[in-house]
């Protein structure tokens, strides 16, 4: 099965490399998303038998000045590999994110929730589902959240980096969802990849890392597994204001991602003691 990868350095795109190292995989030079017609045409060129979308517009403060550009990587170029995919007649599978919700309430959100993005860049993001779904073609749109990683820029790292000069950090707390390792999220892509090649499945899913916690509990969590004394006090969101605001609630139901693929939730802390043991720390 031949795999064709959008993002090659990105936290998912750098895991599906370490476990689909015979994919392809498009870097920006190679492929632009903020010149649809030219993913389209990279998917017609290659004639792949699966095509993933891990590539993304994902700085969520600054979207809020730049929309048209986060729409346009996030929402036109999705649409536009979504088309030339049912062309082909070949799967599309493309991450999308915990913010196309509003962050309401305190249950996980179901797949069928209505949509309500806070910002730019949930906005962008819920062009990118309607269009893919729009094109007509076999596709999986799978929603995650809080996605970390031994690379990139990711929570995990942050608070490391912080931890080596500061012994007192305060964290949010309010702000509830479920850590997800990029490995996991990876090896489902894979996963899903191959039986939707086989004709099952298809739709939207929700994958988040278990169990649900707080940024400040996924905090006081690293510090304990990298065996650093820091100490961490939980805010509330309005104290720690940004220029987008963020979900409150980001639990995931994973239960039709189980029911079409037997996938389960990962457990987080198993995947960050791996992302711990890839940063020597």
């Amino acid at each position: 099965m031949s795999i064709l990868v959008f993002g090659s350095t990105g936290q998912v795109a750098t895991e599906l490399r370490r476990q689909a190292p015979e994919a392809t995989f498009l870097s920006r030079a190679d492929a632009d998303l903020s010149d649809p017609d030219a993913c389209a045409a990279a998917i017609a060129a290659h004639k792949p038998d699966v095509v993933i979308n891990a590539a993304a517009y994902t700085a969520v403060d600054r979207a809020e000045e730049e929309e048209a550009l986060a729409t346009t990587v996030n929402g036109d170029a999705p649409a536009a590999m979504a088309r030339a995919c049912a062309d082909l007649g070949v799967p599309f599978l493309h991450v999308s994110t915990d913010y196309v919700f509003d962050g309401t309430g305190t249950d996980p959100w179901q797949v069928g929730d209505p949509v309500a993005p806070l910002g730019a860049y949930g906005r962008s993001k819920l062009v990118g589902e309607e269009g893919v779904r729009a094109a007509g073609g076999a596709h999986a749109i799978l929603r995650t959240s809080w996605v970390f990683s031994a690379h990139g820029n990711n929570f995990v790292k942050t608070m490391l980096r912080l931890s080596e000069t500061r012994d007192a950090l305060n964290v949010v707390e309010d702000q509830i969802g479920g850590p997800t390792p990029a490995a996991d999220i990876a090896a489902t892509l894979l996963a899903m990849s191959a039986k939707m090649r086989a004709g099952q499945g298809g739709g939207t899913y929700h994958y988040g890392g278990a169990p649900a916690t707080s940024w400040a509990g996924f905090a006081r969590e690293i510090f304990t597994r990298a065996g650093r004394d820091v100490t961490v006090t939980g805010i509330p969101t309005k104290d720690y204001p940004t220029p987008a605001a963020r979900p409150l609630n980001s639990q995931m139901d994973g239960s039709t991602l189980r029911t079409d693929f037997g996938i389960d939730p990962p457990d987080w802390r198993a995947g960050l003691d791996a992302v711990l043991r890839d940063l020597t720390v």
